[in-house]
C-alpha cells in the first residue's frame, strides 16, 4: 500500500528502516511524546523527498456496533512545523474514511502536546475530552494526561 499526500509518501517500512526510525523516536523532541515501540511491523513509513521522517500508525475497530479508526504519528524533529505530519495525518484520515469505510477517527496525543493537537485539528480533529492519567511518561515514570479528539468523516478538510 502506498498513500500519496500532497507533500509526502505513506508507505510500508521497507527492512532496515526500524534503525532510522528507532533513531527518530530517541530524539528528545519526540522521546517526549513517544518510547520506542517493539518493532515497526505495521506501521507506515513517512516519506518526503526521498527521505523516511517518521512513522504514522492506525487500528481498526471492527465491530460493527462501534466501528471506527484510530491513528498516531511520530516524525523526526527536523522537520516539525513544515506540515508534513498534518499532510500525512490527513492523508492516512483520507483512506481511512474513502477506502476503509471509517465514518469516525480517534487521535489521542498528549494534553500537554500542544502542537500536535494543533496539527491534528488542521485535518479536522476536535477535542472530545481529557483522559486523566491516561500514558505513563517513559522518562519520569508520572501517569500523564491525554487529549481524546475524533474527527467524523464530513469533517475531513
Amino acid at each position: 500500500m502506498e498513500l500519496n499526500g500532497d507533500k509526502v509518501l505513506l508507505r510500508p517500512v521497507a527492512a532496515g528502516e526500524e534503525e532510522i526510525l528507532a533513531g527518530i523516536v530517541s530524539e528528545p523532541e519526540v522521546a517526549a511524546w513517544w518510547s520506542t515501540p517493539d518493532d515497526y511491523e505495521g506501521m507506515l513509513a513517512v516519506v518526503f523527498e526521498g527521505e523516511v521522517i517518521g512513522a504514522i500508525q492506525f487500528d481498526e475497530e471492527n465491530e460493527p456496533d462501534y466501528r471506527h479508526a484510530g491513528i498516531d504519528i511520530f516524525l523526526t524533529a527536523r522537520h516539525h512545523g513544515k506540515g508534513l505530519g498534518t499532510d500525512a495525518v490527513r492523508t492516512l484520515a483520507r483512506w481511512l474514511v474513502r477506502e476503509r469505510g471509517h465514518h469516525r477517527l480517534t487521535i489521542d496525543p498528549a494534553a500537554a502536546n500542544t502542537v500536535a493537537i494543533h496539527s491534528y485539528a488542521k485535518v479536522g480533529f476536535k477535542p472530545v475530552g481529557v483522559m486523566r492519567a491516561y500514558w505513563r511518561d517513559h522518562r519520569t515514570g508520572l501517569w500523564e494526561d491525554g487529549l481524546l479528539m475524533d474527527l467524523l468523516a464530513g469533517e475531513l478538510t
